[in-house]
């Protein structure tokens, strides 16, 4: 499978367009459109947790500035992996339940207890499945409204700025940048609930591939890095071209926000030769087969590392 890579990590660029077309309202509307902003957090209708019960938003990370366009793109890959697992599940129930028929008719009944139980074990799975897909929606559609109040909160105070200023214009100002920080923190504290439903990255290391560059008694190490998690690992290239290492195998939590980042060095004695650093972007991860992935660690090509990558839902 082929992944988007880049050498440089890419910024979100997701930037709110400010739109002039509240600068006609005076300013006993203007007050009028700033209360109907006004709304109960969304953390006391949702019941989100605290910052500290989120990856993101533990001490030391909390940065008020959600990212829309990024939630979007992992949301809509997120959907699509959870009714992967949902298809795949039915399909299973639907073949228990034929063998089930079957097995009935020919009284075997040790064998039918057995996928009794079957059935009822995939049948639990695809209730949590469902359960997990409709609190993901839940959860977006929460986060797109407050969206939506922010970008409204965002558009009226630059217009209230383009108007002359008066003590209620001065007002209805203070009372916006209130909403507008509810809302980003709002949102925020959405993205922290979104992460929990994220699953599980199962990384396999594969090796390292480049041919001529590879030499019997050549040392690398690999350090994978997503966010706050880290996985550093050790080999070796032997006499027979195979490849040791000391690890094979780590779990990521995915993160909204963080790509992967995929250090290779070679160690030759007590120094260190930097051979590339690439980034990764985990979006494609959200299916429910396992995937290998071909890294171009140098620009040329000329090694690669090869991981075996697979999700997990986190409904079970």
């Amino acid at each position: 499978m082929s992944v988007k890579l880049t050498f440089v990590s890419p910024g979100d660029g997701g930037g709110i367009s400010r739109s002039c077309s509240f600068t006609g309202f005076s300013t006993v509307q203007s007050r009028k459109l700033a209360k109907s902003l006004n709304r109960s957090s969304v953390r006391s209708r949702m019941s989100l947790k605290s910052p500290k019960a989120y990856s993101s938003l533990q001490k030391g990370a909390v940065i008020w500035d959600p990212k829309p366009l990024q939630v979007k793109k992992i949301f809509e890959a997120l959907k699509k992996g959870l009714n992967e697992y949902l298809e795949a599940h039915q399909a299973e129930l639907d073949y228990l339940s034929g063998r089930h028929k079957d097995t009935k008719r020919n009284s075997r009944l040790a064998f039918y207890y057995d996928l009794d139980k079957q059935i009822r074990s995939v049948e639990r799975y695809i209730r949590k499945l469902e359960f997990h897909i409709s609190k993901v929606e839940e959860l977006y559609e929460a986060y797109c409204i407050q969206c939506r109040l922010r970008d409204g909160a965002t558009n009226m105070k630059h217009a209230f700025a383009l108007s002359p200023s008066t003590k209620a214009s001065r007002e209805s100002l203070v009372e916006l940048y209130k909403n507008f920080q509810g809302c980003t923190e709002d949102m925020c504290f959405i993205e922290g609930a979104l992460e929990v439903h994220l699953g599980e990255f199962h990384l396999k290391m594969k090796g390292l591939v480049g041919f001529a560059r590879l030499c019997p008694g050549d040392q690398y190490e690999v350090f994978v890095r997503l966010g706050r998690q880290k996985w550093r690992l050790k080999g070796k290239i032997e006499t027979d071209d195979s490849q040791t290492w000391d690890e094979e195998e780590k779990i990521f939590i995915p993160n909204l926000h963080e790509q992967f980042e995929i250090k290779v060095t070679e160690l030759r004695g007590l120094a260190t030769i930097l051979v590339g650093v690439v980034t990764c972007d985990s979006i494609n991860f959200f299916t429910t087969k396992p995937q290998a992935i071909i890294v171009d660690i140098t620009e040329l090509g000329t090694i690669k590392l090869q991981l075996e990558v697979l999700w997990k839902a986190g409904a079970g």
